[in-house]
């Protein structure tokens, strides 16, 4: 029986995945291209999956396979690199795949979304083209492979990539509970970085109004939602909080009803995601602790909402 062990374990994941046994059998037969009654036979025991079928589930639904043979005690992340300027086929698959996870987030009613960030979440700047393509523009001057430095102006998004990010932002507004929870100094690390470009001249001054006037709506749009205390497109929960502290880098959970993940955010536009279920729980109790070395702005506590949003208004003014 100790042989069958790591077995058990990739079982138990794969009911992980899909806690419903039709779910999961649905899945399967698409994944692996099965009739239902050899799926079935699998998940009875009757037969076991081959080595190639538990490579191929292990692979799109990202199993850790040293977790399953419990090889090693320590948590995997799989990072994920994407090229944002011209996006692979393989890239493209990734983002699709990363959207069409929320699209059943209209019909869940316990889907959750915590973020930790010291810049400004996906989630929020993908709404705002001029802010979402300095972000792409900042990852191409630290970390893309061109010999030469890529203006502002340089930088063109693949159509089909932007029709991917404007489905995310608009998926990401029905989470049932979203909370931000802000370094108090995120606006001001934008500024500065804007700042700098347009001082080498990679950033010209009708492009850096752009930018600023993206600032400008985007703030406007989170005072909106803290005062709401929700999202105006669909009247879900939204907590936004300020941090106390510094802030290190970008990390988040996301819980769409069926499926959690955790994600650490590098190299500005890169993600190293983990699925493992104690990792997961370790990542909600930091962020919970991190709530209480911050204030909240939103619904409550006006006066600290009218100080955040006058003080970042004053940061965006001097751009």
């Amino acid at each position: 029986m100790a042989d069958n062990v790591w077995y058990n374990n990739f079982m138990e994941m794969l009911h992980k995945k899909h806690s419903k046994k039709n779910e999961l059998t649905d899945a399967l037969m698409d994944l692996l291209c099965l009739e239902r009654e050899a799926v079935y036979r699998r998940l009875r025991g009757d037969v076991i999956f081959t080595a190639n079928e538990i490579a191929k589930v292990a692979i799109a639904w990202n199993i850790s396979l040293d977790e399953v043979m419990r090889l090693s005690s320590k948590f995997t992340f799989h990072m994920q690199h994407t090229n944002y300027l011209t996006p692979s086929e393989e890239d493209m698959k990734f983002m699709k795949k990363r959207v069409s996870v929320l699209k059943d987030l209209k019909h869940s009613s316990n889907s959750e979304y915590m973020v930790v960030c010291n810049n400004l979440s996906r989630s929020l700047s993908a709404g705002f083209a001029n802010l979402y393509k300095f972000n792409i523009f900042k990852w191409a001057y630290q970390y893309g492979n061109e010999t030469e430095n890529i203006k502002y102006s340089e930088i063109t998004l693949a159509e089909e990539l932007i029709k991917e990010v404007e489905t995310y932002y608009r998926r990401m507004k029905y989470v049932t509970n979203t909370s931000y929870i802000l370094d108090n100094r995120i606006f001001d690390y934008t500024i500065h970085e804007v700042k700098f470009f347009h001082s080498i001249f990679l950033i010209t001054d009708e492009e850096k109004e752009l930018i600023k006037n993206d600032l400008y709506s985007l703030l406007d749009y989170m005072l909106e939602v803290a005062k709401a205390g929700s999202f105006p497109e669909t009247k879900n929960k939204v907590q936004i909080y300020i941090s106390m502290f510094n802030v290190n880098t970008n990390y988040s959970y996301f819980y769409n009803g069926k499926i959690e993940a955790c994600r650490i955010h590098t190299f500005n536009m890169h993600d190293n995601i983990t699925y493992n279920s104690e990792m997961i729980e370790k990542f909600k109790v930091w962020m919970q602790k991190t709530k209480k070395t911050s204030y909240q702005i939103s619904e409550a506590n006006e006066k600290s909402r009218i100080e955040f949003f006058t003080q970042q208004r004053q940061l965006i003014d001097s751009l």
